[in-house]
């Protein structure tokens, strides 16, 4: 594929990410993505190789989770000349939405969309800073099927192989581009 991203440049990418031990709790090392995204090179590659993923399909939307899917879909809907659609926590959305409650470790939470959101048949993009377990994902995945939507892929810019959150979407183009076996 054209414009791919090299091996070096992803080197170079992770290398801009931050681990912190012990967060948000003891045993976990958390990858902070914010020392990622302050670097103007670098959150321009990590943009450039998310969309180069997708330039070559006609994608209509990228959906953005909240809160940092917010941070990855505007730039890359720009990149892709698509729109943009917030999928937001409860009671942030002013028209009429859909909404969804999926289950987590420690309990639930709740995803919504704009009702008119998407047109049947459109075809999108779901993004999200990190692949973990898959929930959100698969939660934000029923609400655009809910609306009609096609999803032409998922794109993450994290993903953490060993917790094995893309097993749950064999169907779905999945594209992560850090990856993180532990």
């Amino acid at each position: 594929m054209p414009n791919e991203i090299k091996p070096a440049d992803v080197e170079a990418l992770k290398a801009l990410v931050r681990t912190v031990p012990d967060f948000p709790k003891p045993g976990i090392l958390f990858y902070d993505i914010t020392t990622l995204l302050k670097d103007r090179t670098g959150f321009a590659k990590m943009i450039d190789a998310m969309a180069a993923h997708y330039l070559e399909q006609k994608i209509d939307l990228v959906l953005g989770i909240e809160a940092r899917g917010f941070i990855f879909g505007p730039a890359l809907a720009y990149r892709l000349n698509a729109g943009f659609v917030p999928v937001r926590k409860p009671r942030k959305l002013p028209a009429p939405v859909a909404r969804v409650t999926y289950d987590l470790e420690y309990g639930s939470d709740t995803l919504e969309i704009h009702m008119d959101a998407i047109q049947p048949g459109q075809r999108v993009v779901l993004v999200d800073d990190l692949l973990a377990t898959g929930g959100t994902m698969e939660a934000t995945i029923k609400l655009v099927k809910e609306l009609g939507g096609e999803i032409a892929g998922l794109a993450f810019a994290v993903e953490l192989d060993f917790l094995k959150g893309r097993a749950r979407f064999p169907e779905y183009d999945v594209f992560s581009l850090l990856h993180y076996d532990e």
